[in-house]
């Protein structure tokens, strides 16, 4: 299995991926237009500012999608799904271990972070057994520096994991 920048054809097999207003939401978080067309689909999905990949079998099929950006220093996961056909066979550890790997090095950290919703449970079981830590994301904010005040976050029924 690996990284790949997604494709047209991957964008596609992701909308599919999702059937309900609430999967959606799971999955991608506030702000995400639902019902969805492809160009708000690809709008919301914020390619450009965040680094996406799928992870694909030798055979080149689908497997998993996941993105990660710099986020309070941290490589940040976000949006990460196993294709459902896929589920349950260790996908998402891979997808989790190459995307940390990957975006620590290009963004020059140690460490991974993400957000999940606390009633995911599957979700947050997954990534507890792959080490992440329930930590306090206020906790993790950078002292303000010469009097600026840095915005705090809140989010609401959601875990911050670090690992």
């Amino acid at each position: 299995m690996h990284l790949i920048k997604p494709q047209h054809p991957h964008i596609s097999q992701l909308m599919s991926w999702f059937t309900t207003a609430q999967e959606l939401k799971q999955w991608s978080g506030p702000g995400f237009r639902y019902p969805f067309d492809r160009c708000s689909f690809v709008d919301d999905l914020n390619i450009d500012t965040k680094q996406s990949f799928v992870l694909v079998s030798q055979e080149s099929r689908m497997l998993a999608f996941g993105q990660y950006y710099l986020r309070l220093g941290k490589c940040h996961l976000a949006r990460l799904i196993v294709a459902p056909s896929s589920r349950g066979q260790g996908i998402a550890a891979t997808l989790i271990e190459k995307l940390s790997a990957a975006g620590q090095i290009e963004l020059g950290v140690t460490q991974t972070s993400l957000l999940v919703y606390t009633d995911n449970a599957d979700a947050v079981a997954s990534y507890t057994r792959q080490g992440f830590i329930e930590t306090d994301y206020r906790a993790t904010h950078i002292p303000a520096i010469n009097s600026l005040e840095i915005r705090i976050e809140k989010f609401d029924n959601c875990l911050y994991m670090v690992k």
